[in-house]
C-alpha cells in the first residue's frame, strides 16, 4: 500500500457531523499525543494511524516493556510526526509532559468467556496510576480512555483527577467510537447504502445492553423492520464478544479498536485546533440523563467538550432500551466511583 493512501486513511474519514475541512501539515499547530500502553495489541496498530495522522506533531509511545522497539519501527514512517518511545514507570512522566491529547488503550484484554467485569481489578489499578500521573504531568491534557470497562474506568479517572484538584469534565472520555463503527457497518450492509455516508448515534455506555444504537436516527434512511432493527442492535451490543469468540481465545477486538481509537483521537485534534462543527458520540460527564456519566453526541472545541448534546426523538423500542440500561450502567459508575475512594 502506498504511503499517499496510508495516510488518506484518517483524512478521508468523517464520523457524524465532522467537518470535512483539513488541515495541512504545513498549518497545523504543534500537538503532542500520548499512548499509554503503546506495545499491546491495540496500542501498536493505534500508534501506527497516529503517525499517520497529519495533525501530531510529536507522538510519545509508553508501556512498561516493548515500546522502544515499536516507537524505532513507527518512527521509520516518513510522516510528520516525531516518534518516541519511554518504556517503564520511571519514563512515564517523559512521556506524559506537554501532551495535548493522552491516549489510553493499557490494560489486559478480554478472553473467551471474560466479562468486561471481569477486567475490572486489573485495569482498574492501571489506570488509576495512569491517571495519578497525569495529574502531574499534563493536568491540562484531554484524556481518551479505552481501557474496558470503559463505564467504570472513565469515573475512576473523573476521581482521581477530583483528589489531585486538576479535574475537567470537558477533557475526560470516554471511548465509545468503536460502536458507533459497529453500528454504521451493520446498518450499512442491512440497509444495502454506502457506508461511507452512513451516521448512526450511539447512547448509553460501552458494554452489552448499556450500548443503545440510535437506528431510528440514522441516515440514510431505510425502511427496516422492527425485527432487524432489534437483530442489528443485539449485534452492536455483542460486537467485542463476536471477536473475541471467533479469535477463539486468542486475542480481542485490537484492529478495529484502534481504528476508532484513532477516528476519535482526529476529531479531538480538529476540535483542539478550531474546526467548526466536529461532533463525535463519547461517554461524558452529563446532565443528558440522570446518570452521572452517559454516552452521547459530543460538540468538541479548543476546550474538549463545548456542548453535550440531547437524544433527540426516540422510538418505543428505544424507549425501552433506555429505561433497561440504566441500572446496569449506573452499577458500574458506581463500581469504578467506589474503586477510585476506597484504594
Amino acid at each position: 500500500m502506498r504511503t499517499s493512501m496510508l495516510k488518506s486513511i484518517i483524512r478521508r474519514t468523517s464520523i457524524s457531523g465532522t467537518s470535512r475541512r483539513r488541515f495541512t501539515s504545513g498549518s497545523a499547530p504543534e500537538r503532542k499525543v500520548a499512548v499509554l500502553g503503546a506495545a499491546g495489541g491495540i496500542g501498536q496498530p493505534l500508534s501506527l494511524l497516529m503517525k499517520l495522522n497529519p495533525l501530531v506533531s510529536r507522538l510519545a509511545l509508553y508501556d512498561i516493556a516493548g515500546t522502544p522497539g515499536v516507537a524505532a519501527d513507527v518512527s521509520h514512517i516518513n510522516t510528520r510526526s516525531e516518534v518516541a518511545g519511554f518504556a517503564g514507570e520511571e519514563q512515564l512522566g517523559q512521556a506524559l509532559e506537554g501532551a495535548d491529547i493522552v491516549i489510553i488503550p493499557a490494560g489486559v484484554p478480554r478472553k473467551p468467556g471474560m466479562t468486561r467485569d471481569d477486567l475490572f481489578n486489573i485495569n482498574a489499578g492501571i489506570v488509576k496510576s495512569l491517571c495519578t500521573a497525569i495529574a502531574k504531568y499534563c493536568p491540562r491534557a484531554l484524556v481518551n480512555m479505552i481501557s474496558n470497562p470503559v463505564n467504570s474506568t472513565v469515573p475512576i479517572a473523573a476521581e482521581v483527577f477530583k483528589k489531585a484538584g486538576t479535574y475537567d469534565e470537558k477533557r475526560l472520555f470516554g471511548v465509545t467510537t468503536l460502536d458507533v463503527v459497529r453500528a454504521k457497518t451493520f446498518y450499512a450492509g442491512k440497509a444495502r447504502v454506502n457506508v461511507a455516508e452512513v451516521n448512526v448515534p450511539v447512547v448509553g455506555g460501552h458494554a452489552g445492553i448499556t450500548i443503545l444504537p440510535l437506528f431510528s436516527q440514522a441516515t440514510p434512511t431505510a425502511n427496516l423492520s422492527d425485527e432487524e432493527i432489534e437483530a442489528l442492535t443485539k449485534r452492536t451490543q455483542d460486537g467485542g464478544t463476536e471477536v473475541v469468540e471467533a479469535k477463539a481465545g486468542k486475542g480481542s477486538a485490537t484492529l478495529s479498536m484502534a481504528y476508532a481509537g484513532a477516528i476519535f483521537a482526529d476529531a479531538c485534534l480538529k476540535g483542539l485546533n478550531g474546526v467548526p462543527d466536529v461532533v463525535e458520540c463519547s461517554f461524558v460527564q452529563s446532565n443528558v440523563t440522570e446518570l452521572p456519566f452517559f454516552a452521547s453526541k459530543v460538540r468538541l472545541g479548543e476546550n474538549g467538550v463545548e456542548e453535550v448534546l440531547g437524544l433527540g426523538q426516540l422510538t418505543d423500542y428505544e424507549k425501552k432500551g433506555l429505561e433497561a440500561l440504566k441500572p446496569e450502567l449506573l452499577s458500574s459508575i458506581e463500581k469504578g466511583i467506589k474503586f477510585a475512594n476506597a484504594n
